[in-house]
């Protein structure tokens, strides 16, 4: 990881002229700045937010500076009638995705539930592109194309021991913001093994990224302390989004990534993952122990 931090950036130069790109979380940060990139190598986008009002200005923004279509689609992603109905918008839509970003994202430092009495971290991160690839699944059947980016993060090392498959709400364990933020990540990349395996005859791949360490409005939400610390050590030291969001377009347009899935990239730098992120059996479990939860919430999928 550490030596990774330093390698050059890869960027392609292609146009992705009149193909699609899903994007959740696009008003702000990462998202944001991912947007205003395949905007600006022609790219067709859909926005996936909460907030409508910002979205739309970022609609806007888009078709004002590159004359980019782009439609937003409003849904809070921690709540799960949000994510089925998200997913079932763009099940509608006939023309094929060609890049799904899901990059909506938070970080608490006290443990908070969904109207659903979902742990917030792990509904938002694990959870709803779970649910929204899985939902998807039919449509890429059909369309036979497209690649999947999950913006992971190396802060799944933060759950070093592995997931505790009976306590992945935070019910019982203490709840710390890092370790429960790394739980949420390492999740997502055990889930990206096994939809590799599902996606791979459907010519789709799935990938995950960590996308470097930069300023984003991250745990705006949390306590005075915790901003505090953010905006004094932790922004100052970070780059700014356009280097995330010029990874995201590589890993999205760049041939050099065809045929190539189930990876981790740090950037645009493949990765091997810890053992953790590499337990197959764990990943496993967590497939059969997040079809339970769903199913008790009355998701089927």
């Amino acid at each position: 990881m550490l030596k990774n931090m330093k390698k050059e950036l890869l960027r392609c130069p292609d146009s992705f002229a009149g193909k699609l790109v899903a994007i959740t979380g696009a008003t702000s940060g990462i998202g944001l700045h991912a947007a205003r990139k395949y905007a600006a190598m022609g790219a067709r986008l859909v926005l996936i937010n909460r907030n409508r009002e910002k979205a739309e200005r970022v609609r806007k923004e888009l078709a004002d500076s590159f004359g980019a279509q782009a439609e937003c689609i409003s849904a809070d992603l921690s709540v799960l009638g949000d994510m089925q109905r998200a997913a079932s918008r763009l099940l509608e839509m006939e023309q094929p995705i060609d890049v799904m970003i899901h990059n909506a994202g938070v970080h608490l430092t006290q443990r908070q539930e969904t109207q659903d009495g979902l742990e917030t971290n792990f509904a938002l991160h694990y959870l709803a592109p779970f649910v929204i690839t899985r939902m998807l699944m039919p449509k890429l059947g059909r369309d036979r194309t497209g690649r999947i980016i999950f913006v992971g993060s190396e802060g799944y090392r933060f759950a070093m021991w592995g997931l505790d498959m009976d306590d992945l709400q935070w019910e019982r364990n203490k709840y710390s913001g890092l370790k429960a933020y790394g739980a949420g990540k390492l999740a997502q990349i055990l889930s990206m093994h096994l939809f590799a395996k599902e996606l791979a005859p459907l010519g789709v791949a799935i990938n995950a990224m960590h996308p470097g360490m930069v300023r984003t409005e991250s745990g705006k939400d949390n306590g005075r302390a915790y901003k505090w610390y953010k905006k004094n050590f932790i922004d100052k030291r970070s780059a700014a989004p356009d280097l995330s969001s010029e990874a995201l377009y590589y890993l999205g347009a760049s041939k050099d990534l065809e045929g190539k899935s189930d990876l981790f990239f740090h950037l645009t730098t493949e990765e091997e993952l810890a053992p953790p992120a590499r337990d197959m059996e764990a990943a496993k479990a967590l497939w059969a122990r997040t079809m339970e939860v769903l199913d008790r919430k009355g998701v089927r999928l």
